[in-house]
């Protein structure tokens, strides 16, 4: 009996301290896990199945990620005092990436605002944004020519979206697409909250050269509602420098060339 009740108190310790570790990191491997706790893998694997079913992780092969509220949709304004300075830092990044005389299309997102702010000095540029903000502060700059297709306003986002907005971005085939995410897992993909939000940047990758994601590292090892496309679909990652050795690892595996700032 008290053998039992001393393994009992090592699984609840160690479930416990699981939670703690993956809170912290964002993604566990069950092979690090078995190492620290000195129990075998299939034990830290029945951990693992134990707390995903209580909604406390989501299982991927090989490891566990840390849950989140895959539904919210937060506002700009929330959303814009967030990570504010490598957003801004990733936005000058990005538009080191971009040639005089290119089309590009600029995602909806506070991380895409931050590219469109670096954008004066381009003496000539085609922008396709369906960023109702992004599209007003460009208006102002003579040298670029702003195109915004039309679509359904949502308000959270203040960007334009729905069949129509799809419809008119297929008439357009540009350099670079400029994506924003809310969540980056690099074994799945990458993901929004809305669902009509990610049709269409399905659209962007298919009319695009070349698809670039910015998004800071707080995003990675996260999954959003709504699955945008897998990593071997984008040629590109602008973040900062807090990016893990691990998720750089895995993209550059998969081909994806990451930028950081």
């Amino acid at each position: 009996m008290a053998q039992w009740n001393m393994e009992k108190e090592n699984t609840v310790f160690r479930r416990s301290k699981i939670l703690e570790m993956i809170e912290e990191k964002g993604r566990l491997n069950v092979q690090e896990l078995s190492a620290y706790f000195k129990v075998s893998e299939v034990t830290i694997r029945n951990d693992l199945g134990q707390l995903e079913q209580k909604g406390l992780l989501i299982r991927t092969r090989g490891g566990a990620i840390r849950n989140q509220r895959v539904g919210v949709d937060s506002r700009l304004s929330e959303k814009a005092r967030r990570n504010r300075a490598e957003k801004m830092c990733i936005g000058k990044k990005a538009a080191a990436l971009i040639r005089d005389g290119e089309t590009i299309i600029l995602d909806s997102g506070t991380t895409t605002f931050e590219l469109a702010r670096n954008l004066s000095a381009f003496s000539e540029l085609t922008v396709i944004t369906n960023a109702l903000n992004i599209a007003i502060y460009l208006a102002g700059l003579k040298s670029i020519k702003v195109i915004v297709p039309g679509g359904l306003l949502r308000e959270p986002s203040l960007s334009l979206v729905g069949p129509s907005a799809g419809e008119s971005l297929r008439n357009y085939y540009c350099d670079k697409a400029f994506l924003g995410v809310d969540g980056i897992d690099t074994a799945y993909g990458v993901t929004t909250p809305n669902l009509e939000e990610a049709h269409l940047n399905r659209a962007m990758i298919r009319n695009a050269r070349e698809v670039i994601v910015l998004t800071d590292s707080s995003k990675f090892s996260k999954r959003s509602f709504a699955f945008i496309a897998p990593v071997t679909e984008i040629d590109k990652i602008v973040t900062d420098n807090r990016i893990r050795k691990e998720d750089m690892e895995l993209l550059i595996s998969a081909g994806v060339d990451v930028v950081t700032c």
